[in-house]
């Protein structure tokens, strides 16, 4: 059998302390034993399809060819339907639910040329239960993509512009020349993404008031981690061209109380601010050493 696709990255809320991705993944092998199973991440925290579409959008352009497997999904075993989009002619396929999980990674790839509803169940596992779609609809589906199923054996075509959009904020400049921005994304180190292009706040020079919840700090520009004051918050472009706030070595999520989802305000500063930890030091007490040993 000569494969069409070898490539099939996978990405979930499933998390590793269970069997869940082991199993997928064994589907896979079962029924594609070359195509090789790239773990985009499966730490997506559970339900949250709009943290789901944001990695895979982050990710798509870096992705190789083949196809995308996600799955988030809330909805299993309700009328959502499962759904597998094509890209770029059929240079990659989306395969998951239709929740906006793959709204984000699409239009960033230019949109979508064909899409289907999944519901050829001859292409699909035997299921005991209908809540592991994963494992019963989403892996065989993907499988039979990498072994040169058509698309259009696996289900009835739909219009890709009646695909469940996802929901991305926008920044927006207020009158008093402030910028409304939101956190994106929250890293493993704790860096917080924006969605704020840098282009927009360019001419604001070296610092950046930031405010919002709990946070009232200023930020001073940099290009680099290291470059980041201790007791300083940062201000850089991230690897992927957007505005994100940094503390060097540390968490900025946790030093500002913010994580994704959370509003902030941005706006040209007078000058940088630390925070500063006072530390008190006591005189160290005298120690009287014993004279014998006790009985």
């Amino acid at each position: 059998m000569t494969l069409r696709f070898d490539t099939i990255s996978f990405l979930t809320d499933y998390g590793t302390a269970d069997e869940f991705v082991g199993v997928v993944k064994s589907v896979i092998r079962t029924m594609a034993p070359d195509v090789h199973v790239i773990d985009i991440t499966h730490q997506i925290a559970p339900q949250d399809v709009r943290a789901g579409g944001l990695a895979i959008a982050r990710a798509a352009q870096y992705l190789a060819p083949g196809v995308v497997l996600g799955v988030v999904d809330p909805g299993v075993a309700t009328d959502r339907r499962a759904i597998a989009i094509e890209v770029g002619d059929g240079q990659s396929y989306l395969v998951g639910p239709d929740n906006g999980l793959f709204a984000p990674a699409v239009s960033l790839v230019g949109g979508a040329t064909r899409a289907i509803v999944l519901d050829n169940t001859e292409y699909h596992l035997p299921a005991p239960g209908p809540t592991f779609d994963g494992r019963d609809v989403f892996a065989p589906v993907a499988a039979h993509l990498c072994n040169g199923v058509p698309l259009s054996e696996l289900g009835t075509a739909i219009d890709p512009g009646k695909l469940l959009p996802g929901v991305l904020p926008v920044s927006d400049m207020a009158e008093d020349g402030s910028l409304k921005a939101e956190v994106l994304w929250v890293d493993h180190f704790g860096n917080v993404q924006l969605n704020v292009d840098p282009t927009q706040i360019e001419a604001w020079g070296d610092t950046v008031a930031v405010s919002g919840g709990r946070t009232d700090r200023t930020a001073q520009r940099v290009e680099a981690f290291a470059q980041i004051p201790t007791g300083s918050l940062g201000l850089l472009t991230d690897s992927y061209g957007l505005v994100a706030l940094a503390v060097d070595r540390g968490s900025a999520a946790f030093e500002l109380e913010i994580n994704e989802g959370d509003a902030l305000t941005l706006r040209a500063s007078d000058g940088p601010s630390t925070v500063a930890t006072p530390v008190s030091l006591s005189e160290r007490p005298t120690r009287t050493l014993p004279t014998e040993n006790p009985q």
